[in-house]
């Protein structure tokens, strides 16, 4: 499929392949759609369950909850799927859904363009280039991988990769390495390596809050019940998120000090029944609120960290010498190879750069300030863009998935809107974000992740949190639900700017 042209012209582009590019292009089919594009940068689809294929790579959400609604998955082997059955289900739904012959592979976006004449968007590729009324913007938010710039590093002698660019032809088998960072990604890391190093360090700036993962095989039994008894997956789904949303989530949002001590006790007596020492579970007990950072699972990461062979650095690495990495406290470690669990640019992504809207204006440009949209969704002069998983639509507590199918639901409403006749473009009146940006920052005023005491990747350089949606999930899909016309300025297909979105529903 790498092969083919792109078509010149097209109704609706997506950008990405992985979860929500996909779930766009199969609600698209089953709404009788068929002049769109999913442009995929790698070579297959999977997004972040592709490039994410470290050694105990798996998700932390239940696997029936963390799939779509409208494609269950009854087979799924473990309560946490790992990478590769996750991997494998995306690429089922691209054939069960019949979306493949939609999908043009190797095609990285170099640039999107608002043209106003034509009151369309060209989007530029490596191979090419394609004009589309719509542009929905799928790349995630965990596709750009976040790199330490350490002093040294090039002269490193060592193999060094990124958890997200894991190199499979490097063996670590008898070898002394280090993992950078303590975060979700290095939590599954270390234990799925410990065993086969010669040694490891382990090197921490903050210690994350951890409770105990509970992961189980799903026998035949309960697979067989799953697949002809379909409403047990429904109950099994419908549990998981309402664990998720009512327990964590007032934690979260409100900060229960009832729900807070509780998760706190929890997850100190996790760490303490596997780790004996007490001055490394003094250095293993955070010091902030439990969700300030995310809230980890892990039932193997403390049983690692007390193998003779691995050592936790409560520092971190400094800089890199030929043979080893050196940390903030001036002590050298000889390291035979790199791996850097440190997570990806969420709050000032690149590709906010190549995409320009109205009056040469790039959404690199109008995010300056930090990030927004409308409902994760959509930005004032930037007509017919849709993002999906954009600014505070991302989960602290619960499944991303959820959030997708909302704004699906979202698009897929504005699509019917602007297929009616003089429909030309759509686009966020600035008092509506406006407004909503107000309301976002108020929700998080007394959260656990504003009072809790930390820092973290959800907040932007001002101190933002830019990332989180900060309250229960229903009432983003409330919002969601449907598509307003009085939120938007809308123009005909003639360019005329006067707003007709207020009379017309």
């Amino acid at each position: 499929m790498s092969n083919r042209e792109l078509p010149a012209t097209v109704d609706i582009a997506i950008v990405g392949a992985g979860f929500s590019g996909l779930g766009m292009a199969i609600r698209l089919r089953q709404a009788g759609r068929s002049d769109f594009v999913v442009l995929e940068k790698g070579d297959a689809v999977g997004g972040t369950w592709r490039d994410n294929s470290y050694p105990g790579a798996a998700c932390d959400i239940p696997s029936h909850l963390y799939s779509f609604s409208f494609a269950p998955n009854p087979e799924w082997t473990r309560k946490y799927s790992p990478q590769a059955e996750i991997y494998e289900y995306l690429r089922r739904c691209v054939a069960r859904f019949g979306i493949g012959e939609h999908i043009f592979y190797g095609q990285q976006v170099t640039g999107a363009r608002w043209d106003e004449g034509a009151g369309r968007w060209t989007v530029d590729t490596e191979h090419g280039s394609i004009s589309a009324r719509v542009l929905v913007w799928a790349s995630g938010p965990l596709s750009q991988a976040k790199k330490p710039d350490l002093p040294g590093l090039g002269a490193f002698e060592g193999p060094v990769f990124h958890s997200a660019e894991w190199d499979h032809g490097v063996s670590l088998a008898g070898r002394r390495v280090a993992v950078v960072g303590t975060g979700a990604s290095a939590i599954q890391i270390v234990p799925a390596i410990a065993g086969e190093v010669a040694h490891l360090s382990v090197f921490q700036r903050t210690p994350p809050w951890i409770i105990p993962r509970k992961d189980k095989k799903f026998g035949g039994l309960q697979r067989w019940l799953f697949t002809h008894v379909p409403a047990t997956a429904k109950l099994e789904r419908a549990l998981t998120y309402l664990r998720l949303e009512f327990i964590f989530g007032p934690a979260l949002f409100g900060r229960n000090a009832r729900t807070l001590a509780t998760i706190r006790e929890r997850a100190t007596e996790h760490l303490t029944s596997a780790v004996t020492d007490p001055a490394l579970v003094e250095v293993l007990t955070p010091d902030y609120d439990p969700g300030c950072k995310r809230l980890l699972v892990s039932d193997d990461y403390y049983p690692a960290l007390v193998r003779d062979n691995v050592e936790l650095v409560p520092n971190a690495v400094a800089s890199c010498t030929a043979g080893g990495v050196v940390d903030t406290e001036g002590v050298e470690r000889p390291v035979d190879a790199l791996v850097l669990a440190t997570g990806f640019e969420v709050t000032d992504p690149a590709f906010a750069g190549i995409i320009v809207g109205r009056g040469g204006r790039s959404l690199a440009d109008e995010w300056s300030k930090g990030m927004h949209a409308y409902l994760g969704t959509a930005v004032e002069g930037f007509p017919n863009l849709f993002l999906m998983v954009g600014p505070n639509a991302v989960l602290g507590h619960n499944s991303v998935i959820y959030m997708i199918e909302s704004q699906l639901n979202y698009v897929l409403d504005a699509l019917r809107f602007m297929d009616r006749p003089g429909i030309g473009s759509v686009e966020v009146r600035t008092r509506v974000e406006e407004a909503f940006r107000e309301e976002v920052e108020a929700d998080f005023a007394h959260s656990v992740w504003t009072e809790g005491g930390c820092g973290s990747w959800y907040l932007d350089r001002f101190g933002h949190n830019t990332t989180l949606w900060p309250t229960y999930t229903y009432k983003f899909r409330g919002r969601t639900r449907r598509f307003h016309p009085g939120d938007y300025t809308v123009a005909s297909p003639a360019r005329s700017e006067e707003p007709v979105g207020a009379t017309a529903r």
